[in-house]
């Protein structure tokens, strides 16, 4: 089957979510152009190890824009850019001429409180292998690829009185990759969730069911369906029991393994105040013993979360909904109370993101390129410290992925004697960012992170590390520049057992328009 999502622009989805709504939307569309202007001298702009390091001037100019609207039927958030590259030693390896960037969301209501759609799009620059070259670096090609997303989903929401609420959903969502046999995909999904309403007060109760329908080029057609049924028993006031039964049922290519089977687990749901909350489950599905963790904590100068998750992927999923640690949505928690406003409080987030050198995600693992089903086993924390000069951002993650489906769809991503890379990983690693203001204009920033990516059955490991140290300096309301210094290492190729270190200085000027 043949997949023509080049015909499908995944900016035109949300184009057409916004033009079904813009003439009653009166809203306030904001549309800021910018242009980053960037130089950098490193040590070793191909990534390579120590003999084969060649150094060089690269400069980067990327124009691009910012569209945002929060009207009470339709809110949009979108960001982009293109960047252009050029290099004092055009023979050096693993470099490319341009790149395109682009992140958009929208969520727009079509018929009030019935009738709703949201529509995603994305575009970056993502890693092959987690065992090459990993550096944030924007000009190494070397060991990743363009990878585009969009995902586009009608849904109807209908409430019985206090009874019951019913959402029926339907979703379309395409990847695709540049690399080498990975395969091009399109998937349509269909769910039902049926809940109790606040008439229940007691005694709560849910029904959903999934069933996803996905054609990829190169591992084929397949599906999945998910169905569970639910209890909530509310204990005491801020203390409920729950418990779950439910089937689940996938048509991946196996070596003998079931991929169906019964499901239930059990656990707790304890919000003690509202700046607490946790949730926790432990049970059984066809894949052996299973739980979740859902928690978070909030005082005055600080956030704090946990979470565990063990659920079957793939890469794809992970590419259109990311488990990585949202920046802005971290400081947005922790700004609530000082910033009540969402408008204003979302400007003030993305203000001091760019000041203190954060990235949009934090700290996590790595999504290698994979045409198959994995069971994916992921604890991740993170803590965000605000203090009256200085702030810190800590986050630290342990991630084990381990391939249920069969190598043969694989077999052109990874060469012969890497075939069992992926089969089982685990990864580790932490990051830490410190931000000082110095004065009103002015911040230093400093960022370690650390993390070590082992494959378990052939034993190849790739420690990656980098450290940041910075100095941002706001010129104007509308302008910025900023001085870093990067040092980088980790594994250099995916067969051999070579290492490369980069040294950069890199100088930056933002304007916004």
């Amino acid at each position: 089957m043949t997949i023509t999502t080049a015909k499908l622009p995944a900016l035109k989805l949300l184009a057409l979510a916004a033009m079904l709504v813009a003439a009653d939307a009166r809203a306030d569309w904001k549309v800021v152009p910018k242009v980053d202007l960037r130089e950098t001298y490193s040590d070793n702009i191909g990534l390579q190890d120590g003999p084969d390091a060649r150094s060089g001037f690269i400069s980067e100019a990327a124009p691009g824009f910012s569209i945002s609207s929060n009207g009470p039927r339709l809110k949009v958030n979108a960001d982009a850019d293109w960047r252009l590259f050029a290099y004092s030693d055009k023979n050096a390896p693993n470099l490319h001429d341009s790149e395109r960037r682009y992140n958009a969301n929208a969520q727009a209501m079509l018929v009030d409180q019935l009738l709703y759609v949201d529509a995603t799009a994305n575009g970056s620059r993502q890693a092959i292998s987690a065992f090459g070259p990993v550096s944030s670096n924007t000009y190494s090609s070397y060991n990743n690829t363009d990878v585009r997303t969009w995902r586009i989903s009608p849904y109807l929401r209908h409430s019985f009185g206090s009874r019951a609420n019913l959402t029926l959903r339907y979703t379309r969502d395409s990847v695709t990759g540049g690399a080498i046999g990975y395969g091009n995909s399109m998937a349509n999904s269909r769910s039902l969730d049926l809940s109790s309403g606040t008439a229940f007060t007691t005694l709560g109760w849910n029904l959903a069911s999934t069933r996803q329908e996905l054609s990829d080029r190169v591992a084929g057609k397949s599906t999945s369906e998910n169905s569970t049924a639910g209890l909530r028993w509310n204990l005491i006031r801020r203390f409920s029991l729950t418990g779950n039964v439910g089937y689940d049922k996938y048509d991946y290519p196996t070596l003998g393994e079931s991929t169906k089977g019964r499901s239930w687990s059990g656990g707790f749901i304890w919000t003690p105040s509202s700046r607490t909350n946790v949730q926790a489950s432990f049970g059984r599905r066809y894949f052996g013993k299973t739980g979740s963790l859902a928690s978070s904590y909030r005082t005055q100068h600080s956030v704090w979360t946990l979470d565990y998750s063990d659920a079957i992927t793939t890469s794809r999923q992970q590419f259109l909904l990311p488990a990585a640690v949202d920046t802005a949505a971290m400081l947005d928690n922790l700004f609530a109370a000082t910033y009540p406003d969402p408008v204003q409080r979302q400007q003030i987030v993305q203000a001091y993101i760019a000041a203190s050198g954060l990235p949009p995600t934090l700290l996590d693992s790595i999504n290698y390129l994979s045409n198959r089903y994995m069971r994916n086993k992921r604890l991740q924390g993170a803590a965000v410290f605000r203090g009256a000069r200085s702030s810190l951002t800590l986050t630290l993650f342990h991630d084990e992925r381990n391939a249920l489906s069969t190598q043969q769809s694989d077999s052109n991503l990874l060469l012969g004697q890497l075939a069992t890379l992926n089969d089982n990983t685990r990864q580790r690693g932490f990051n830490v960012n410190m931000d000082y203001r110095l004065s009103p204009r002015t911040n230093a920033f400093a960022t370690q992170a650390i993390s070590r990516v082992r494959s378990l059955d052939t034993d190849v490991v790739n420690n990656i590390n980098e450290t940041r140290l910075g100095l941002n300096h706001r010129f104007a309301a509308r302008s910025q520049g900023s001085l870093e210094l990067r040092r980088s290492r980790g594994r250099a190729d995916f067969a051999g057992n070579s290492n490369y270190h980069e040294n950069a200085i890199v100088a930056t000027l933002s304007v916004q328009y």
